[in-house]
């Protein structure tokens, strides 16, 4: 029997050897330190953003007590319509009695930085209860946005000691304004709110899904399963790849040239944002469904027409369900940019000063991201905590749609 040649391991082998294995060490490490780094700045971001944007869901009230049985206002009948009784509280002197009654609560200089439009909030309470008009009761008032910056150590000095004594006497503090989440925006720190732009948020998006998911799904079946490989279709494949990677502001202005020239009416509309976001989120959505598509195993396919299912119902009864998670990952990706983009709705107008919530499609209206953008670049310093409010709700808005998305895609996965 011939002898049996054992490999040796030589001096300059176990050298090479270490020195890959300090290479795998320092891979790992490098790798786990840019996943700690990655949840350092994830970490950082989120708590200076709540700690920033907790003050955004505050606004400075004053206490004002009202007694209206010692005043003859009365409101209209039960039927009449909300407006109508709230012009007629306003003819009653509503104003004037909110205004007495703040002099002799707060003193005549703190009834002075009493909000010009605080009277509103009192009659919105009336018509919300009657009863109020029967009985005495201490409303919480917006404050000026001078003395809302005084209470904070900021803004005018001059303000600040009248601030300090009204905190003092418990008559002004900083207090949960969930007004924030209904109402629209103003130019008044003290009066802005995040529903306008929210709402308009919410029908771009179903404009945006409504359009670009039916669609992009439908053109990568019908590349990915029917169409013919020839130079028109590669010419198809090339331009779709290309314009996933388009800057979104091209889009921008594609929605001004086509759709604003189509619809001259409707600029700002959540109509023409979705138009406008489903083009550029479409290319997404086409290229991550051909992907889940390819990867569906060839047997699928060849089992169903072995049992005589037509081409049709093989790619619509078979493919497509064992498909629909990945393209769904491709969705939640598309619509999540689409979500966050300013550049081409900029371009469309969605920028304008929107006092009331859009109606509908075809009003005008503006976006979370929009508004954002906005608020940042106004110069009054109460419009910085509200900038990081609206920022943590569109982050919440992300991740509840991120989480619909998952969720479905969890509920149509199948597994083979």
């Amino acid at each position: 029997m011939s002898d049996v040649i054992r490999p040796t391991r030589t001096a300059a082998f176990e050298t090479r050897l270490k020195k890959r294995y300090a290479a795998e060490r320092r891979f790992k490490a490098m790798g786990l330190g840019a996943i700690l780094f990655s949840l350092l700045v994830l970490v950082f971001l989120l708590v200076s953003m709540t700690i920033n944007g907790f003050g955004g869901f505050q606004r400075a009230e004053l206490a004002v007590e009202i007694d209206f049985t010692q005043n003859a206002i009365t409101l209209p009948s039960d039927n009449v319509q909300p407006d109508v009784a709230m012009r007629s509280l306003e003819l009653q002197g509503l104003s004037e009695i909110v205004a007495f009654n703040a002099e002799r609560s707060l003193g005549a200089d703190g009834a002075e930085q009493l909000n010009p439009h605080a009277w509103r909030l009192v009659a919105e309470q009336i018509v919300a209860d009657p009863d109020i008009l029967q009985s005495s009761k201490t409303f919480h008032l917006p404050a000026s946005k001078n003395l809302a910056t005084a209470l904070g150590k900021d803004g005018q000095v001059d303000l600040q000691p009248l601030a300090q004594r009204l905190a003092g006497e418990g008559k002004l503090a900083d207090r949960f304004d969930p007004g924030f989440l209904a109402r629209a925006d103003a130019t008044d720190p003290q009066l802005v709110g995040i529903w306008g732009a929210l709402k308009g948020s919410i029908l771009t998006m179903i404009v945006t899904l409504a359009l670009a998911f039916p669609i992009g799904v439908l053109a990568a079946l019908y590349l990915e399963e029917f169409a013919a490989k020839n130079r028109w279709t590669e010419l198809i494949e090339v331009s779709i790849n290309n314009l996933a990677a388009v800057p979104s502001i091209i889009f921008g202005l594609l929605g001004l040239a086509v759709f604003l020239t189509i619809f001259p009416n409707m600029r700002s509309a959540p109509l023409i944002g979705g138009l406008t976001l489903a083009l550029m989120t479409m290319p997404v959505i086409v290229i991550s469904g051909r992907n889940a598509i390819k990867a569906v195993p060839p047997s699928i396919r060849d089992g169903a027409l072995a049992v005589g299912a037509s081409p049709v119902q093989v790619v619509f009864h078979h493919v497509l369900p064992l498909a629909l998670p990945g393209i769904l990952t491709g969705t939640i990706i598309g619509m999540a940019r689409a979500l966050g983009e300013t550049a081409p709705l900029l371009m469309i107008g969605m920028r304008a000063f929107v006092a009331n919530p859009p109606d509908g499609l075809a009003s005008p209206s503006t976006v979370l991201p929009v508004q954002i953008f906005l608020w940042s670049d106004e110069i009054d310093r109460g419009f910085v905590e509200r900038t990081s409010a609206a920022i943590i709700v569109l982050l919440m808005f992300l991740l509840v749609m991120n989480g619909l998305a998952i969720y479905l895609r969890n509920r149509f996965e199948k597994k083979w």
